[in-house]
């Protein structure tokens, strides 16, 4: 099988925004609760926050952490989470069947992000809350001071402001699941009026409004439509989630791309749509943020718990592989997708994993996002890629192998993503950087393995991590690389004129 791509440097395709690397936090299973936080824990600082977990999120390079949901977002009261821990009341979670205590709420998830590296995109409850309770929280958060709520969270000690630039306007609101679903026009005139009490609050703020949960809904794309028709003026993005699990066929699943790139350009004709509908400038921009691979049908029923171990997916190289397709997808989608979060983050089908009293280790798919995080950073090209096609059950031809292509100007690298999915097949590939003048490869890693089923563990941390691969001398700017079968593969080139 060959494959080869033309990286042109004056063919961009868009800027990568840096919260295209984010990721999400939900009071859900084990997430928090012996996720991030674990008072007693050998490594945990004074607020309980284990900084084993703390040093891998860095590590990810993680942009923006979502939170606090999620489904658990739709029934959640904020006020709960906040004052004194001793006389905070435990709830019942109805989205999971869980006990919540209210350890943790916005202030200590505050400190966490601070601790962690990273910065918080909030979200407000349109489920059971009120817009009244969005304008509250903005202003708790973010308002210097001299107000009942500013006061409140100096009095509870943070003296300056939170400074969270990026808010949801609730979760999933076109799920019947959710606790106070609406309909997508009674959605719309509840955002609009809950965008107007945030932004009326802290005029820096951008909101994003809740566009379909999946390409399943029977609503999808017309409740994004009358969302937007209602919001479009005053909103920043529009969300949109997916989830994929292998259903038996493993071409199919490693396909799962191409799928997630129809519901890209479907949710961005629907905006543009309404652009065109409302005779407006104004571009609007894809918040991605729920992404993965999910098993949803493996989810049994448990007992209402506190963090109950559920949705707990361990991750193979194959599912490895299907998040680097995802990654790849979401990068070539650059100019109108700017923030993505995988999700989740610890625990609950996360890159990372933990153990109570225990260790914490990188599940498989950690490793694909941490290198378009490293490494994709700058302005996304256009190539010209030739490659060979292959015939699936689920979406007919779709390319054996896809590729990334990221110019960052500011080091003088190229960093160039592929993803084989033939699992027999290596693929012989000609990578062309000659419109770059002298270029020279210095970094090659590749994700690979025989048993596309073998998977990490607390035992076997590092069953399945990326290899260093012999690095390739180009010939007047061109390099022939092979992909292994079935590989997630890393190259970066310095520029050196």
């Amino acid at each position: 099988m060959k494959s080869s791509v033309s990286i042109v440097k004056d063919f961009t395709l868009g800027e990568v925004d840096k919260n295209l690397f984010s990721s999400f936090i939900e009071h859900l299973g084990r997430a928090v609760y012996t996720g991030i936080y674990e008072p007693g824990h050998p490594t945990s600082d004074e607020q309980g926050f284990r900084k084993d977990v703390i040093d891998l999120v860095k590590d990810l390079n993680v942009s923006l952490v979502r939170y606090p949901g999620g489904n658990f977002l739709s029934g959640y009261n904020w006020k709960n989470g906040i004052g004194e821990k001793s006389s905070r009341p435990v709830r019942l979670d109805r989205a999971w069947h869980t006990i919540e205590t209210n350890e943790i709420g916005i202030d200590e998830f505050y400190d966490w992000t601070v601790k962690a590296g990273t910065e918080i995109m909030g979200a407000v409850n349109m489920g059971t809350g009120s817009i009244q309770d969005a304008g509250d929280i903005v202003e708790y958060c973010n308002y210097p001071s001299g107000t009942y709520w500013s006061d409140l969270r100096i009095k509870n000690g943070h003296k300056n402001p939170f400074g969270i630039k990026t808010w949801c306007i609730g979760n999933e609101m076109d799920g019947p699941w959710q606790i106070g679903h609406l309909s997508a026009e009674d959605y719309g005139k509840k955002a609009l009026e809950a965008a107007k009490i945030m932004k009326w609050t802290d005029e820096n703020i951008k909101v994003v409004v809740c566009g379909s949960a999946t390409t399943r809904m029977p609503t999808y794309p017309n409740w994004d439509r009358i969302v937007l028709e209602n919001t479009y003026d005053l909103v920043d993005y529009i969300s949109i989630h997916r989830y994929y699990e292998n259903y038996g066929n493993d071409d199919d699943f490693l396909a799962s791309f191409f799928d997630m790139d129809d519901f890209i350009k479907t949710a961005c004709a629907t905006c543009d749509y309404v652009k065109a509908v409302k005779r407006s400038k104004k571009t609007m921009y894809l918040s991605f943020d729920e992404w993965n691979v999910w098993y949803q049908e493996k989810q049994e029923p448990h007992p209402w718990e506190k963090a109950p171990r559920i949705l707990e997916d361990h991750y193979s190289l194959l599912d490895a592989l299907v998040v680097g397709g995802l990654a790849i997808t979401l990068l070539n989608h650059a100019d109108r997708v700017k923030i993505a979060c995988l999700a989740q983050l610890v625990n609950v089908i996360a890159p990372i994993f933990t153990e109570p009293g225990k260790g914490a280790y990188k599940q498989t798919i950690y490793y694909p996002f941490r290198d378009i995080s490293l490494y994709g950073q700058g302005t996304v090209l256009n190539p010209v890629v030739r490659t060979e096609k292959k015939v699936t059950e689920k979406y007919g031809e779709v390319p054996a192998v896809i590729f990334s292509t990221v110019y960052n100007e500011e080091k003088n690298e190229v960093s160039v993503f592929a993803l084989n999915t033939h699992k027999t097949e290596s693929s012989e590939t000609v990578l062309d950087l000659t419109s770059f003048g002298k270029t020279s490869m210095f970094y090659r890693t590749e994700l690979f393995g025989s048993d596309l089923n073998k998977k990490n563990s607390l035992e076997e941390p590092l069953a399945v991590a990326p290899a260093n691969a012999t690095l390739v001398q180009g010939e007047n700017g061109t390099f022939t690389v092979s992909l292994r079968p079935a590989s997630w593969n890393v190259f970066r080139f310095k520029v050196e004129n």
